[in-house]
């Protein structure tokens, strides 16, 4: 319990950083995985769209890349990473920890609307391929949402003092 006590800004840190890379990871697992069966479906009978079918299936990804970052900046910023044991209080351990959540949360929820998105636009390429221009701008949409929590999560790390 001593432990606990001591070191409880570094627990918070910790959790920030999981929290951080942890759900948009999963939300970007999931994602990819919806737009590549909605794809494996389309290249069955359309072998040749697969380079535009696997831009839609990348974009979901993106956001497990955003909450990486933003947990390696964590780190970072905070010292955790060299510093093993190093004293940190409670108040900061919390605003890093904080600081995690813009991107933890619309960072998953993100992934998995886009890819929902972009598993229609596969339906689109079925029957129009020219049109993955329009495929592509849909999904991209979804991805403001990940970038503006990215955004929030770095001006709150680089903020904390």
């Amino acid at each position: 319990m001593k432990f606990l006590a001591s070191n409880y800004g570094i627990i918070l840190v910790w959790l920030g950083v999981a929290c951080a890379a942890l759900f948009p990871g999963l939300g970007s697992a999931k994602g990819v995985g919806i737009v590549g069966r909605a794809g494996a479906g389309l290249l069955t009978e359309k072998p040749e769209l697969f380079g535009k079918v696997l831009v839609l299936e990348i974009l979901p990804g993106t956001q497990g890349l955003y909450g990486l970052l933003i947990g390696i900046i964590i780190m970072n910023r905070s010292g955790v990473m060299g510093a093993v044991g190093a004293p940190m209080d409670a108040i900061h351990g919390m605003q890093y920890f904080l600081a995690a959540l813009p991107i933890a949360a619309v960072g998953y929820f993100s992934a998995i609307h886009q890819a929902k998105t972009a598993a229609a636009g596969v339906g689109i390429l079925a029957k129009h391929p020219d049109r993955n221009g329009n495929a592509i701008t849909l999904a991209a949409i979804v991805e403001m949402y990940a970038i503006l929590a990215f955004l929030v999560s770095l001006l709150v790390v680089i903020n904390i003092k």
